[in-house]
């Protein structure tokens, strides 16, 4: 799994290690999905600006502005339903993105969660079963 974060910009990761590790049930929003994060993540879900904070750097000293971002696996289905479909989002960065995202959205029977599925797997080129 490569680093959804990387050097200048903010930290990212449920343990804020840089990573979308699947942490268990510690993470409750399991934040599998690395993205380019842009403040319409957080227009289009509804959230609070955090879109645009900055946050504790990756290999520096300070604070740097968010990059890439590992975001819920849940709220990552929203947004695309919320956006229009898979062409109105931001890039996915497909290694960095955890497959326990993956294999939640297959096992699930909720159309906003294939249509992620649906997304992901268009988005890094992976072959449907």
């Amino acid at each position: 799994l490569a680093s959804c974060s990387q050097p200048g910009t903010a930290m990212t990761g449920f343990t804020r290690d840089g990573h979308c590790r699947d942490v268990g049930d510690d993470d409750a929003g399991s934040h599998h999905i690395c993205i380019q994060m842009k403040s319409d993540f957080c227009k289009v879900t509804g959230q609070p600006n955090w879109c645009q904070q900055e946050m504790p750097c990756m290999g520096q000293e300070g604070l740097c502005p968010i990059g890439n971002w590992c975001v819920c696996q849940w709220a990552f289905a929203r947004y695309i339903t919320m956006a229009g479909g898979c062409d109105s989002i931001v890039d996915v960065v497909c290694d960095a993105t955890n497959m326990a995202a993956f294999r939640a959205y297959e096992q699930s029977d909720v159309p906003e969660h294939k249509e992620a599925l649906a997304c992901i797997k268009r988005r890094c080129n992976i072959a449907s079963a």
